[in-house]
């Protein structure tokens, strides 16, 4: 058994979905592991990773806009307001969809279906640089 670990930061620019998968591809083909289990981890409370599909860009756009009708961004519905009005429903986004991965590894790529993409979701509305640690075990 052999392990290879990195981490991806992302830039992010506000609310939306950013695709990672060539960057999270390219670790795996560059860890020398056949075969594997990979797992990512978001290493934020108001961000979180997703798959999704990646060939029609309004599947983004129109998740995006259904938790953003979703989970108001009104401070008087919330007590944690010390980072502005963005912030508590960006951990309640970040609580309803996953902080980390688990993708199996075959013949040396991640194993995803036909339209599947790994993305990092953003909840903030101000640029970010977001970490995403990436661990891959297997042979």
């Amino acid at each position: 058994m052999r392990q290879h670990r990195d981490e991806l930061q992302v830039e992010t620019a506000g609310p939306g979905l950013i695709e990672i998968t060539r960057p999270v591809t390219q670790f795996v083909t560059g860890s020398g592991i056949g075969e594997g289990l990979l797992t990512l981890f978001c290493r934020h409370t108001s961000a979180s990773l997703v798959i999704q599909e990646n060939a029609d860009p309004d599947v983004r756009r129109d998740l995006a806009d259904f938790f953003a009708r979703l989970v108001e961004r009104d401070p008087a519905l919330y007590r944690h307001t010390t980072e502005g009005p963005d912030d508590m429903p960006a951990h309640i986004r970040g609580a309803l969809t996953q902080t980390h991965l688990s993708i199996p590894v075959a013949d040396g790529r991640p194993v995803l279906g036909t339209w599947q993409g790994i993305y990092l979701f953003e909840h903030r509305d101000r640029p970010h640089r977001r970490r995403v640690a990436l661990h891959l075990l297997g042979t």
